[in-house]
């Protein structure tokens, strides 16, 4: 067996969802499962981590279908809301809480009016989806005149990852301001702003990427902020060749050796998922002991430096978990965490514990 694999440990999914309800202080937590999960399967994560949290995020209305199908009865809501009328009657049928972000959905709200939970999206400086809130607020009045009143408002955050924010505080007045004006609860917090701004909780808060293990800071990690690591990806040494200095590895010859030493071929790459743009000097590990890759990836296998290092064919390389910070690894080429998680192919093993 080729033996690359990747590990998801529902406890650690668990303990950091138990993690997010101690700092929402009250707040409903509503764990964000979009994207299969961030990449731990979308149905798994939603079952690990039902017990502490309150309801699911989701994007799409098809990844709250399969939540439904699966049989898991918590609410959900949908962050996207719905693209037409057909997937408006189904998240009707489906009880689900629908984001409406758009004047077009206003419109085929009120064209068919009916019973349905609506989070009213504002956009308050982030420019993606939402009204601007005098919008917003004629959009409250029309909604409810029809029968249709929102249950909340909620907005999202630019900026509260960036260890020098000064947009988050702006938006969360914004958004303030118009919750309080329709008398509706706000919900605005994602990881960042759940640990970073209290003030921010609202009725609920809709973390993701901290219940995945990583951290939603580049100057704080994950361990520090009381989490554990709930996605190990791992492969096997499937070759080890001496180096002569001046010689090259892999595509492009993109490294060269300074001096005689040892490579280590990895039974991973990019058609598994590993960023084919990770640069040499990127973090891995081999039998728990750091050290990092050398040349281009590519498409089944990676190589890595073994210099200094008792190694032999068959031995485990940590691409990420335990001793290798997933948030390292994404730090090194140029992307975040999600990324990572998220676009892992089909080919790896995947064992869940």
């Amino acid at each position: 067996m080729r033996g690359t694999r990747v590990e998801i440990r529902n406890a650690a999914l668990a303990h950091n969802a138990e993690r997010a309800k101690q700092l929402a202080a009250g707040a409903e937590v509503f764990a964000m499962v979009k994207a299969n999960g961030y990449g731990h399967g979308l149905l798994n994560a939603a079952t690990a981590m039902s017990e502490p949290v309150d309801g699911f995020g989701v994007a799409l209305l098809e990844e709250a279908r399969q939540l439904r199908d699966a049989g898991i009865g918590a609410s959900i809501l949908v962050a996207e809301g719905f693209f037409d009328l057909a997937e408006l009657q189904e998240a009707r049928q489906l009880s689900l809480d629908v984001v409406v972000h758009s004047p077009w959905q206003v419109a085929l709200l009120l064209d068919n009016p009916g019973p349905v939970r609506i989070w009213l999206k504002l956009n308050t400086g982030m420019n993606r989806l939402g009204l601007r809130p005098a919008i917003a607020l004629q959009a409250a009045e029309q909604l409810a005149a029809a029968g249709m009143k929102p249950v909340g408002v909620m907005t999202h955050f630019a900026c509260a990852d960036d260890e020098q924010d000064r947009r988050t505080s702006r938006q969360l007045m914004l958004a303030q301001e118009v919750a309080d004006a329709l008398g509706l609860p706000l919900s605005a917090a994602n990881s960042a702003a759940l640990i970073r701004y209290p003030a921010s909780h609202g009725r609920r808060v809709r973390p993701g990427i901290m219940l995945y293990g990583s951290s939603p800071f580049t100057w704080k990690s994950a361990a520090e902020l009381g989490l554990q690591v709930s996605h190990r990806f791992s492969a096997r040494l499937i070759a080890i060749n001496d180096i002569q200095p001046g010689e090259s590895v892999g595509y492009g010859a993109t490294w060269t050796a300074a001096e005689a030493g040892r490579v280590g071929v990895v039974a991973v790459g990019y058609g598994d998922g590993y960023p084919r743009h990770a640069p040499s000097g990127t973090p891995a590990a081999i039998n728990g002991e750091p050290t990092a890759l050398v040349g281009r990836v590519s498409m089944d296998m990676l190589t890595i430096d073994l210099n200094g290092i008792e190694a032999h064919v068959g031995d485990e390389v940590e691409l990420w978990g335990d001793v290798v910070d997933v948030d390292a690894v994404a730090q090194a080429c140029g992307t975040i965490s999600y990324e990572l998680f998220c676009q892992i192919t089909s080919r790896p093993e995947r064992i869940i514990v």
